[in-house]
């Protein structure tokens, strides 16, 4: 008997120090309750000792980093921002052609608008450097472009004409003049200071200069060939020795790439023709910078 009371207290003692659970037993030995925890110390807050259910839901570790699948979702990048595309004029498509000339994808002189030409330029550019080709110029293009190409000049930009015209000299403000500008290189066709046409120009070389001052127009020849250059001057009107104003191809097509032999050129024949139409001989042509 007293060994049997001494194994049951040991048994309690090693389950007061291991911290187990027991439970009640009825007279048959069944379990007649819920464990009960023992030789745990006081009760922690939601226990059963304060009548609240302990949750069965495992605990997330204090600042385990864990985030919500929205939270943790990676942001798409944003594309970057369209600066120019098709259907877009102005200086800064001038420029930008001008740039794609600089690098050899884009052969035509600037025009200002953007073409089916410069879009084509852009995706070849685009493509060749691995970003997408969408033929609009993006901010990236853009950047991409501006590091491999230097500033345009002037006349890169107006390659081939289009650029504004210059305030008139004050000899071109009376009578009917051919008033040719060499600073802005353009011809206003003027009534009494009133400007009814503007075109685009170019003039001779340092060698064979175009001469400036107040002249006038005494002879127009609409079929004219140069006997001295062997060359056609379509729509000529002469103010100065065998210079005189006049459609030029080599205008048309090179722009101002090339210069003429002191002639002043025009490269846009439908307006040569409208404007050989209306100047008459003894008409003032001033040439001035």
């Amino acid at each position: 008997m007293r060994r049997s009371l001494a194994v049951l207290a040991g048994a309690a003692a090693l389950t007061t120090v291991c911290g187990c659970t027991r439970g009640t037993t009825g007279a048959d030995g069944g379990a007649t309750g819920p464990p009960v925890r023992v030789g745990t110390g006081p009760t922690a807050p939601g226990g059963p000792a304060d009548g609240k259910a302990a949750s069965t839901a495992p605990a997330r570790p204090a600042g385990d980093g864990t985030e919500s699948p929205k939270a943790s979702a990676a942001t798409p990048a944003l594309p970057p921002r369209v600066l120019w595309s098709p259907g877009d004029s102005g200086r800064d498509i001038r420029e930008l052609q001008a740039r794609l000339r600089q690098v050899a994808w884009l052969f035509e002189g600037p025009s200002g608008s953007y073409d089916t030409r410069t879009e084509d330029a852009v995706k070849g550019f685009q493509g060749k450097r691995g970003l997408p080709r969408t033929g609009r110029t993006d901010s990236v293009t853009w950047q991409r472009l501006l590091g491999m190409t230097r500033e345009p000049d002037r006349w890169e930009l107006y390659l081939m004409g289009g650029q504004p015209a210059a305030e008139p000299d004050a000899r071109c403000l009376t009578g009917r003049v051919l008033c040719v500008d060499k600073t802005s290189r353009t011809l206003r066709w003027m009534i009494d200071g009133r400007t009814l046409t503007t075109v685009s120009v170019r003039f001779g070389s340092q060698y064979t200069p175009t001469r400036e001052g107040v002249f006038r127009v005494y002879w127009k020849s609409r079929h004219h060939v140069s006997t001295l250059y062997d060359s056609p001057m379509p729509y000529a009107m002469f103010f100065s020795g065998g210079q005189a104003v006049h459609f030029s191809s080599d205008f048309a097509a090179r722009g101002y790439a090339g210069a003429s032999h002191g002639c002043v050129n025009v490269r846009d024949e439908a307006a040569i023709a409208e404007l050989f139409a209306q100047v008459r001989n003894g008409d003032k042509v001033v040439v001035s910078w």
